[in-house]
């Protein structure tokens, strides 16, 4: 058996029960709630200790986990991710009659536009408990307007957010695809960069040079090219997967290249939740084992500026798993936590499992 720290996902979607959720007719916040709450233990369970939101939890959720009401990992939340009209996180198609698109509990965006907006959507989700902001500064995969190569608010709204996060002893978190979208998001002080599936040599640099993260995930495009059709997802959807499915290998490629400090999420929501280890076993195609491994523990602990989580080390916050089979040979045996995850422990405390004689 194999000692090794708990696993980080930095990206991940809790309240997002649905891959085509009807924005005119949200889902009772008391039912989503259950959903969020089921998936949170079946994190924990595939050994997950530490999970970012990336829009939509807000700090109920994470309080509950600290009071023991939700038996899952340690949570860090978004609120709601920040998007301009028209981008990435307004879910509102051509032909919707217009919709009051404000924050409606759970899902996942809030519509803003102009600087002093920002400025205050930002203080906003900080006020509210946010632990980083995460603005929209590109075209997305699902939603239903944008093209994945536009870019998204304008440069002084980018530092609007970020000076506001910066005040608040935190940093943004930006979804980005394209090489544009991640060179001005660095220049204007973001943090990480979320998917980058559509990166280049210089931007990759840009980041490097700048101290900044990169959380690609391969298993949401893998879950969605598997399954999207049956459960709602369009053409117009299905085209920009296939382009960032197909730039993804080209993508891990460039980063490592330029010593891209690169993070481990998975993007998954609703009904592909269950996939959410499989991002291991896609990622021993493109990338090594002890790579792979620390993006998921130590890269992720310092992404998340953690640096006591993601390491066994003196001093360290006792977050841990014990695990039959050794990932730094072969991380995919991480992809059958039933089978390989025998332990979680958080804060020294034994979460899941025990030891088995052999």
């Amino acid at each position: 058996l194999v000692l090794m720290p708990g696993l980080i996902d930095a990206h991940v979607h809790v309240t997002a029960v649905a891959l085509d959720e009807d924005i005119g007719r949200p889902m009772p916040a008391s039912l989503r709630v259950q959903y969020a709450a089921a998936e949170l233990e079946a994190m924990l369970g595939r050994g997950f200790t530490t999970v970012r939101d990336a829009g939509g939890a807000d700090a109920g959720y994470r309080r509950a986990i600290e009071l023991g009401l939700i038996d899952g990992p340690r949570l860090l939340v978004a609120g709601h991710a920040l998007s301009q009209t028209g981008g990435h996180g307004d879910d509102r198609t051509r032909l919707d009659v217009p919709l009051p698109h404000d924050a409606v509990p759970g899902i996942f965006g809030r519509v803003v536009d102009g600087v002093e907006n920002v400025r205050l959507a930002a203080r906003i989700e900080l006020g509210e408990g946010a632990d980083q902001i995460k603005l929209c500064i590109s075209g997305g995969v699902l939603s239903p307007n944008d093209p994945l190569d536009t870019w998204q608010f304008s440069e002084e709204e980018i530092r609007a957010a970020v000076a506001e996060a910066e005040a608040h002893g935190t940093y943004v978190m930006a979804h980005a695809y394209g090489a544009g979208a991640i060179a001005r998001g660095v220049r204007c002080g973001v943090r990480t960069f979320e998917h980058g599936n559509l990166i280049d040599a210089d931007a990759a640099r840009l980041v490097a040079d700048a101290g900044g993260f990169v959380v690609p995930n391969l298993v949401a495009y893998d879950a969605m090219a598997r399954h999207g059709r049956e459960f709602g997802i369009g053409e117009f959807q299905l085209k920009k997967l296939n382009l960032v499915m197909e730039a993804a290998q080209t993508a891990f490629g460039i980063m490592r290249a330029a010593s891209v400090q690169v993070g481990f999420g998975t993007d998954l929501q609703g009904p592909i939740w269950p996939h959410q280890s499989e991002e291991f076993r896609l990622r021993s195609a493109v990338d090594a084992p002890a790579d792979i491994v620390r993006s998921a523990t130590s890269v992720n602990a310092d992404l998340i500026r953690r640096p006591d989580l993601g390491r066994i080390a003196v001093g360290a916050t006792a977050d841990l798993l014990v695990v039959d089979g050794d990932p730094l040979v072969d991380a995919a045996v991480l992809a059958a936590p039933e089978r390989a995850v025998q332990m979680v422990i958080t804060e020294g405390r034994v979460r899941r499992g025990h030891l088995r004689s052999r």
